[in-house]
């Protein structure tokens, strides 16, 4: 005799909307690092009933998005500079892998995500530009054949949209991260599996140190305010 299941009790979907949403306002800072999140408050902002907050939470928790805050209920979790470093190393190797495959398909990036990219550069939206960049190292995961490659670095790409858009602010190094993603393309194109390989992983260490120097900064101007 089969043993009976238990019912679900949230639907499944539900709880990834939520945890979706969630994750959406953390990367992009409209849930900021140290922020206190009840489910009550929670539920009642995203007119939902407390089971898929409660859900959506855990499973953020368990990603490393959100931790236990003092007394009652969870906090966004404070970005952490080696945290980021070492995040980019893994997504440097992959970024190298995937463009070594890339070249020697001799595969061409639709020239969409460029012009995207370029008209991102141009403006002021910062989650257009980050939405762009996305665009455009997915790209370069599916132009490498191995689908395995963007399984492993997407739950990444989040932590890394939370510190991106600060470095983004400077019209100077929007300008620099396209010369860059363009050149990377070329090379991929023309076969130069070499040339690919250290143009993607000199992108990568440039961007982490950037990213890793701006997250320092905010981090010390966030203590010296606290102090004062």
């Amino acid at each position: 005799m089969t043993s009976p299941l238990l019912q679900l009790t949230t639907a499944p979907d539900l709880v990834e909307q939520v945890y979706s949403r969630l994750l959406d306002a953390i990367s992009e800072g409209a849930l900021p690092p140290g922020e206190r999140l009840t489910q009550e408050d929670l539920a009642q902002r995203l007119a939902v009933s407390r089971q898929p907050v409660l859900q959506a939470l855990r499973l953020l928790k368990k990603d490393g998005f959100v931790e236990d805050a003092p007394g009652r209920g969870v906090r966004v979790t404070q970005l952490d500079v080696g945290w980021i470093a070492q995040v980019y190393q893994v997504r440097g190797s992959l970024d190298a892998l995937a463009v070594r495959l890339a070249a020697e398909r001799r595969a061409r990036l639709d020239e969409d995500v460029m012009r995207q990219g370029r008209l991102a550069e141009k403006g002021r939206n910062v989650q257009a530009m980050i939405q762009a960049d996305l665009a455009f190292h997915r790209a370069i995961y599916q132009a490498s054949g191995n689908p395995l490659i963007a399984q492993s670095i997407d739950l990444h790409w989040h932590h890394l949209k939370r510190v991106m858009g600060a470095v983004l602010q400077s019209s100077q190094q929007r300008q620099t991260v396209w010369d860059e993603h363009e050149a990377i393309a070329n090379a991929m194109a023309a076969g130069e599996a070499e040339l690919a390989v250290r143009l993607v992983q000199e992108h990568a260490h440039e961007a982490s140190m950037q990213l890793t120097a701006r997250l320092s900064e905010q981090i010390q101007n966030f203590k010296t305010g606290a102090q004062a």
